[in-house]
């Protein structure tokens, strides 16, 4: 075996177990304005990041018909959460009145609600140990 040949094995053979423990994460994203929108999609890995506002990867896509679908490709495997929202007026930000509550609809993984403000990481984390899809509403 040459050595170009051999270094290639050794490489894939060092990565085997990365990609073993890899996984995507299907969303679809329903309840969206049917009007032209906007979706944008964090995803977290930990509640402290949450918090935050700090997101593992994010998304940004169209909304056609009120649905959209993404994928978050090769996540390690573990707790993860996501939150949404649908910017119909392409500021790039969800828009909030007076108070302070959201004018646009949004969303979180396992259809997650809060109280007196956005629910809190372990309500809405969903446990990721293969390819697995899930779904969630904007409100």
């Amino acid at each position: 075996m040459n050595f170009s040949r051999a270094l290639t094995v050794l490489a894939a053979a060092l990565l085997l177990p990365l990609a073993a423990n890899a996984a995507d994460l299907r969303v679809t994203v329903s309840d969206g304005p049917v009007a032209s929108a906007t979706l944008y999609v964090a995803l977290f890995a930990t509640a402290e990041a949450m918090a935050a506002d700090k997101p593992l990867a994010s998304q940004t896509l169209p909304m056609r018909d009120g649905t959209a679908q993404l994928v978050f490709i090769g996540l390690p495997q573990g707790h993860y959460a996501l939150k949404s929202f649908a910017d119909e007026n392409g500021n790039g930000k969800l828009d909030t009145n007076l108070v302070g509550l959201p004018t646009e609809r949004y969303g979180f993984s396992n259809d997650a609600k809060g109280r007196m403000g956005p629910p809190g990481f372990d309500a809405a984390a969903v446990q990721l140990d293969a390819d697995s899809s899930i779904a969630f509403r904007l409100h």
